[in-house]
Formats: C-alpha cells, sequence, structure tokens
C-alpha cells in the first residue's frame, strides 16, 4: 500500500497518486507522452533509458517493468543507456568528458531531448519511491 491514497483520477496507480492533485497530474502525463513518445530519440531508445533509470531509483512499480533489454541496444542506445548510467552515478555533476562521448554520437538537439527525458523520468521515479507505489500483482 502506498503512503498515501489513491485518488479517484487518473488511469493508473503512478497517475492515481498525482491524481489528487487533477492539474498536476494532467500536465504531468502530457509531458510524459511527448517525452516518451518519438522525437529526434526514437520511443525505443527512451525505454532503454527509462529501465536502466529504474533499476536505480528506488521505484519499485518501475521497475516491474523490466531491464533494460540488450537485444534492442544499437550505438545510440548503448551510448544513451551509458549516458544514463552516469548520470546515476554523477548527479548532474558531469565530467566534461561524459559530454564529450554524447557528442560524438548525438547533436545538441538530441542531447537535449535526452536529458530532459532522464531527469524528467527521474523525478517520476522518485514520486513512485518517495510515495512507496508498489507494481500491481
Amino acid at each position: 500500500m502506498p503512503r498515501i491514497t489513491f485518488s479517484q483520477n487518473g488511469n493508473s496507480p503512478f497517475q492515481q497518486l498525482l491524481g489528487h492533485n487533477q492539474e498536476i497530474m494532467e500536465n504531468w502525463n502530457r509531458l510524459g507522452d511527448v517525452l516518451g513518445s518519438d522525437g529526434v530519440l526514437s520511443n525505443q531508445l527512451k525505454e532503454q533509458v527509462r529501465r536502466t533509470l529504474a533499476q536505480h531509483n528506488g521505484c519499485e512499480y518501475c521497475k516491474a517493468k523490466g531491464r533494460p533489454s540488450d537485444d534492442q541496444f544499437d550505438e545510440k542506445t548503448s551510448v544513451a543507456v551509458g549516458f544514463a548510467e552516469a548520470f546515476l552515478k554523477y548527479k548532474g555533476e558531469f565530467p566534461s568528458n561524459v559530454f564529450a562521448v554524447l557528442h560524438d554520437t548525438f547533436d545538441d538537439k538530441e542531447i537535449s531531448e535526452l536529458c530532459a527525458f532522464i531527469c524528467f523520468t527521474t523525478a517520476s521515479q522518485y514520486f513512485g519511491a518517495i510515495t512507496d507505489l508498489k507494481p500491481i500483482e
């Protein structure tokens, strides 16, 4: 059982916890939909990044959706996942050489989207962790 009750608003347990504040939930969902869909980066790449982050951000609900799938990795996905792992390690205090690797593979638009996705996903996973959201059994 999470640390707060589920609201009547939302289509998933995560949304129902945010749903106590309908406007926040709706805007959070909208931003999540934009960031999670195909943009300059594919949603498949971002899903592997999300799975990587989930293993370390403390949200059991997010972990339950699976670990990264090596068979889904291409060069860009490998670099993006590596960057996500560096994010987990450095927590925003990145050495210059970490970004140098990104610039070898991604352009600025892609890097911006990747960074926004990582930060938003981490915030979502922290919300699940702090509310003690568990997977549906």
